[in-house]
């Protein structure tokens, strides 16, 4: 009986876990943007080297119902950003999947994508609010 609660758990467990790739260097890369106070923008193309179609961001707070329904996909937030103020969340999508995912440091500062809904390759930039 207790190997058959201790598989059941590891399979919920596993279940609970993203297998989307959490890119840590562009994480880095815009973190010495921002970092730099005389930055007010990214250009969020120019920092990858995967395809994408579409990317999202999700300002702190945002709950798991409304990033999947702005994604229009499953997607298990791995950074619990419903319960954060310390990143945004930037969430990159391809053929309507998502293929990457980023933590956005604050450091300071607010990220905007103006009136879109999201960003694609040519329409990439986020500008840097500073407070």
């Amino acid at each position: 009986m207790k190997q058959v609660i201790f598989y059941i758990l590891l399979i919920l467990f596993l279940a609970g876990c993203s297998n989307v790739p959490h890119n840590t260097g562009i994480e880095k890369s815009i973190f010495s943007i921002v970092e730099d106070k005389n930055n007010s923008e990214i250009r969020i193309n120019s920092l990858t080297t995967f395809d994408w179609e579409k990317a999202f961001i999700f300002t702190p707070y945002s709950t798991q119902e409304g990033i999947e329904e702005q994604l229009g996909v499953n997607f298990n937030d791995p950074s619990d950003i419903d319960w954060r103020d310390d990143i945004y969340l930037l969430v990159f999508l391809n053929d309507d999947k998502v293929v990457q995912y980023i933590e956005v440091d604050r450091q300071g500062a607010d990220f905007t994508i103006e009136e879109k809904k999201h960003l694609t390759p040519s329409d990439d930039l986020i500008t840097i609010e500073r407070y």
